[in-house]
């Protein structure tokens, strides 16, 4: 890894410091320090400078993220397909994503730099449609979800799996999430923690009307079509909370495993059930 592309949230202003300690670390390995151009003015940095996020991944071997899952999830939607690979840096607050905390970053780096990780492969969704005459093709790494707006009014959404009816929701919405994806917004409305290697999609309704309503798991080759059945309500495909498009009565929004997917760095020690056991507080979990 001869080329190492850092990657920041601009809004994280307390991250400057560190990643100009970064970059000097890597710096002194004899290795080549990019950006891309929001980090670069962040850190006031002089270094290979590149426009976006898409571009600058193309030339290194190796992005380091910093920031919290938000930040890591923009960053896989840019950089889907591509072989980079891709380790977080934690500033946030829960950080299931990133791999490792701010505070011990420059220890962390050597066991990179001697090939002491491995690569977890975690693949995308997809979501297609037709929206007001309108192509829609969107990609997550978490979820898609369909929620209403300011109006505190019950959706319908009828779903369909395969071309087989599943249901009519009447809710605040439904979440389609990846197994990456089981640990956000799904896991607040009650759907189920899903081993990121689980090859499945999760449907979870959002308040449902009909209390028999539940989190379904389906195969991940499945494809789930969402119609919409609710006039006058403003509604929403969000992918990972963060990419907004508004739906309209009668739209069908089609959603998929994609064909791209992101490399996740990992080093040795780590693992899923650890990161749930220290996020969540759950017993087990490491006092440090």
């Amino acid at each position: 890894m001869k080329r190492v592309g850092l990657l920041a949230n601009p809004e994280k202003i307390a991250s400057r410091q560190l990643i100009r300690r970064v970059a000097r670390a890597i710096e002194k390995e004899g290795r080549a320090v990019l950006a891309d151009s929001g980090t670069s003015r962040l850190a006031d940095l002089s270094v290979t400078t590149f426009p976006d996020v898409t571009s600058l991944a193309r030339e290194v071997d190796l992005l380091l993220v910093f920031g919290g899952d938000g930040t890591m999830l923009s960053a896989a939607r840019s950089v889907a397909g591509l072989p980079t690979p891709i380790l977080g840096v934690n500033i946030g607050s829960l950080g299931f994503l990133t791999e490792i905390a701010s505070a011990s970053v420059t220890e962390q780096l050597p066991a990179i730099w001697q090939g002491d990780f491995t690569i977890e492969e975690r693949p995308l969704l997809e979501a297609s449609g037709n929206i007001a005459q309108d192509d829609l093709f969107q990609l997550a790494l978490n979820d898609f979800v369909i929620s209403r707006g300011a109006t505190s009014r019950l959706i319908e959404l009828e779903v369909q799996v395969n071309g087989h009816a599943l249901t009519n929701y009447r809710a605040d919405g439904l979440i389609i999430s990846s197994p990456t994806g089981s640990t956000a917004y799904s896991l607040a409305a009650g759907g189920a923690i899903v081993s990121p290697d689980a090859a499945v999609l999760t449907l979870t309704p959002i308040c449902p009307h009909t209390l028999s309503n539940r989190s379904v798991i389906v195969s991940n080759d499945s494809e789930l079509c969402v119609k919409v059945q609710s006039q006058k309500v403003e509604i929403f495909l969000t992918a990972d909370g963060q990419v907004q498009v508004p739906v309209f009565f009668g739209n069908e929004i089609c959603v998929r495993k994609s064909d791209k997917s992101v490399r996740l760095v990992r080093l040795p020690n780590s693992s899923f059930f650890q990161t749930l056991r220290q996020k969540l507080g759950w017993r087990g979990s490491n006092v440090n």
